[in-house]
This record gives structure tokens, sequence and C-alpha cells, in this order.
């Protein structure tokens, strides 16, 4: 049976035991993470994002780290679903996008939070432990920085069936989603193209 709780009718400690939970632990970067997608549904108006809402937006995000499956734990949104992309940026980021309005807003974790997190919590000694508790308590403006931007979502990018299927004229394996390359007049998957992560033995 789906759950047919609202993210606004969810509490941030609920929401940050639900992220911890799936993540296998809680810490600061699920702090920021669970933070971070409240701001971002909030600022599109999203508020069902698990339910009604679940078709209405994406997210990018631009590090794998603890942040993301925070991110993923709020919003419901996964790559398995074609409704979140991992942008390799490193930088602890993400951008929500509204697919039927087009509003976008990139946040930032600031770097500065780190530093400040001594003031909200200056008997804790463990660094970790004090940006932890000092990322609940401090003000989304103190976390993050928010930008206004529009994202070009590419018909082959959105959530859904695959547009085509083609198969690679060199290895023979099947490519979705316009990921092919054409290169030297043959239609090729992108490790024949350019090079592979992996070696065959």
């Amino acid at each position: 049976m789906k759950s047919t709780t609202h993210i606004s009718e969810m509490s941030f400690e609920e929401l940050l035991e639900e992220s911890a939970r799936i993540h296998g632990h809680l810490c600061a970067g699920q702090v920021l993470g669970v933070r971070l997608a409240m701001l971002g549904l909030g600022l599109l108006g999203i508020d069902d994002p698990k339910g009604r809402d679940r078709k209405s937006f994406m997210v990018y995000v631009e590090i794998d780290r603890c942040a993301t499956d925070a991110i993923q734990s709020v919003t419901g949104c996964s790559l398995g679903k074609r409704s979140m992309r991992w942008m390799d940026y490193g930088i602890m980021a993400a951008t929500f996008v509204h697919l039927k309005t087009g509003k976008a807003y990139r946040i930032i974790a600031r770097e500065e939070s780190r530093e400040l997190s001594k003031k909200y919590c200056p008997d804790i000694e463990d660094r970790y432990k004090c940006q932890l508790e000092a990322y609940k308590l401090m003000s989304d403006d103190e976390l993050f920085d928010v930008q206004e931007v529009r994202v070009e979502v590419p018909e082959c990018d959105l959530p859904g069936r695959p547009i085509r299927r083609v198969q690679c004229e060199s290895c023979g394996d099947y490519v979705q989603d316009c990921r092919e390359v054409e290169k030297d007049g043959k239609v090729l998957c992108r490790a024949c193209a350019y090079g592979a992560y992996y070696k065959k033995l």
C-alpha cells in the first residue's frame, strides 16, 4: 500500500530518520541533504513528491556523497526512475526542476557553514558531530545559497519509456535513451566510440 503522507505532514526529524535508515547511518551529509531537499521542494511548491507530484519534477545532483541519498529519500527521485540525474561535478549542490512550469533552483551548500557550526555547538569537540547537530539548527540562509536557473531538459532525459533503442555496430550491445554515437559512419555505443571504463578479459 502506498503512503499518502505528504512531505508537509512529515517533520524534519521523521525525514531525517527515514534518510538515515536508507543510507545506513546518520551523518552531517544526511542532515544537509534532507534540509536541501526540503528547501528545493518548497521552492517548487511540491507538496507530495512521492505521490501526485512525482512526475512533475526532476532533481540534478552534483555529487555522489551522503547528501544524495538523503535527497533521494526525501524526494523519491532516483536514477532508476530517471527523475534524478547525476552530474559528476563534485559539488555539494542540487538543482530542482519543475517539468510543468520550467521553474528551476540550484541549491549549493555554503562552505562557511562548516566553520559557523562551531558557534552553534561550541561544547561538541568532534567537528563531524558538531556539524551534524549544528546543521539541524542553522537557518536555510546560513546553510545554502540558492540560484534561480534555467535547465533545458532534453527529451531523451525525461522520465518515461525510452524514445529509441539501437544496436552498436561494433560490439552489438543495445543502447537506449539516445546515448548512441555516430562516428566514422557507424552507430556506436559510447564504450566503442570513446573507450570503456572496463577491459574485457
